[in-house]
């Protein structure tokens, strides 16, 4: 770091907001780390290659339905030591990730402020995965517990449709002890083909042989059981068929080699590089042009708090000024129709839907109805 890191205590600041909900709570940037939460989305598909295997496979098989539930598990891998917060999108704020050499495109926008509610759009090889997340996060004494609602939707390329609902994830060890991350609960994923998977992501123990230990199966609309998956979030998940055969099917990627005091994953430290010719492309509102992450990515951090504390201040003042009972509308994703609320309330698909534009506007280099949300107050 450029200056030496101011000393808060979490304790101090946290006492008070035991049972709130910490998502409209606003932190000393000294909590953060140089990511965005629409770059937390993208750190989820780290393993997008699962889904490219998954499409291989063919319509309503076990293997499709086990790769992607395995690759549901990957998303959590990058998480293990991370305790410090990704910073809150502003309004309207997005991030995209082109990733040529995986074969696949995002676009991720905050669709909501309360309650804040992320929507994403990642169209790859032989699939496009869709979905929304809204965190309720609460501060419990000596834990934090988040929990994601919202769903996971993939479409592959033969029009199977696999969805899913995240886990319960918690920071423990607020006041004693060693601060840790874990997931725990079951997530069940559901295939438009009749296939069903439930993975039981295990509450961590300090007896625990298997620490982020998951297990589970791929089953058909009969419940006869067809695979069964097992390994941990934070290293590696087998596939067994009923046959026996047993492989080995994800690994987590090896640390960098200079680890960043945040515990960012190689994949994690590159959503904030401006490559070339990416800056001239990138609209406004892309969360790399956030001054208060880049302060804090360089070590700035008295810099990056005053830049924090401006842009929350701006986003108030910008809703203090929309008319009363009027709300804003996302730019690149819709809401579904009324008719669809029984789908979308159901967990079946996700509440908002790509509404098309973002990649045809990029390549004419016009941003047209794109506010510049970090820039300077008006």
């Amino acid at each position: 770091p450029m200056e030496k890191e101011k000393g808060v205590s979490l304790w101090g600041i946290i006492k008070t907001l035991v049972g709130k909900d910490l998502s409209r709570v606003c932190l000393p940037v000294y909590f953060n780390e140089p990511v965005g939460a629409l770059q937390k989305v993208a750190e989820e598909l780290e393993f997008s290659g699962m889904l490219d295997a998954a499409a291989s496979k063919g319509r309503g098989s076990a293997e499709r339905m086990a790769l992607t539930a395995v690759f549901a598990v990957s998303s959590y891998a990058s998480t293990q030591g991370r305790t410090s917060k990704p910073f809150n999108p502003l309004e309207a704020e997005t991030y995209e990730l082109v990733c040529p050499e995986n074969g696949f495109r995002l676009i991720t926008e905050k669709v909501c402020h309360h309650p804040t509610i992320l929507a994403m759009h990642c169209e790859g090889r032989g699939w496009v995965m869709a979905g929304d997340c809204n965190l309720k996060s609460k501060f419990l004494g000596r834990c934090i517990e988040i929990k994601p609602l919202g769903c996971m939707q993939v479409t592959f390329h033969d029009g199977e449709v696999i969805t899913w609902e995240k886990v319960t994830t918690t920071i423990n060890n607020l006041i004693i002890g060693k601060l840790y991350v874990d997931h725990h609960g079951t997530m069940k994923l559901t295939s438009s083909a009749g296939l069903a998977a439930k993975l039981n992501f295990k509450a961590q123990g300090y007896m625990d042989k298997v620490p982020c230990e998951v297990k589970g199966y791929v089953e058909d609309a009969k419940r006869q059981r067809l695979a069964v998956l097992s390994g941990a979030w934070n290293s590696h998940m087998c596939f067994q068929t009923a046959s026996g055969e047993k492989v080995r099917v994800w690994e987590k990627s090896p640390p960098p080699g200079n680890p960043t005091r945040y515990f960012l994953s190689s994949w994690a430290i590159g959503l904030n590089e401006m490559t070339e010719g990416l800056e001239a492309a990138l609209p406004a509102t892309d969360s790399r042009r956030r001054p208060d992450q880049m302060c804090l990515e360089q070590g700035r951090f008295a810099e990056a708090n005053a830049e924090k504390q401006r842009l929350e201040e701006k986003q108030r003042a910008a809703r203090r000024k929309l008319e009363a009972g009027q709300t804003s509308q996302p730019r690149w994703f819709k809401l579904l129709a009324d008719d669809e609320k029984q789908e979308k309330e159901s967990g079946r698909r996700p509440a908002y839907q790509y509404a098309g534009g973002y990649w045809e506007m990029r390549q004419t280099g016009k941003w047209e109805n794109t506010k510049d949300i970090f820039g300077a107050d008006e």
